[in-house]
């Protein structure tokens, strides 16, 4: 990342936030109102707030402002997969193939948000 300008759909952590939108997409399209209102809407807004906190801070200038919407994207992350998912598998809303699978790809965008955010600070910190 250091001096080479690298867009934003070319990063890994912002490809894996994209897959896990699109998915929570095509889980919330095959809802019934009622689920929409009860548990999708909410699934949907912290699985796509992943991507456009990864988006915001990678437009920021300071790399502590950066540093700041790496960390809502990494809650978010944690929203949609520890709170949402869960919630989702255990009221049987989705199957077991789609829990794991959005979990695995969750889990490595954790990993790599996380170094993400070391990688950040310490360009950050070293200017």
């Amino acid at each position: 990342m250091a001096n080479a300008f690298i867009p934003i759909q070319e990063l890994v952590v912002y490809k894996l936030a994209r897959q896990l939108s699109d998915m929570a997409w095509s889980l919330y399209a095959g809802m019934t109102f009622e689920d929409k209102k009860l548990i999708g809407d909410q699934f949907l807004r912290a699985t796509d707030s992943i991507g456009a906190n990864i988006a915001e801070g990678y437009a920021r200038f300071y790399y502590l402002d950066k540093v700041r919407f790496y960390y809502n994207a990494r809650a978010s992350q944690s929203e949609s997969t520890d709170h949402w998912l869960e919630l989702l598998l255990s009221r049987n809303k989705i199957s077991q193939d789609f829990f794991n699978q959005y979990k695995t790809i969750s889990k490595e965008l954790q990993i790599k948000l996380n170094n993400f955010i070391k990688q950040t600070k310490d360009e950050g910190k070293s200017k």
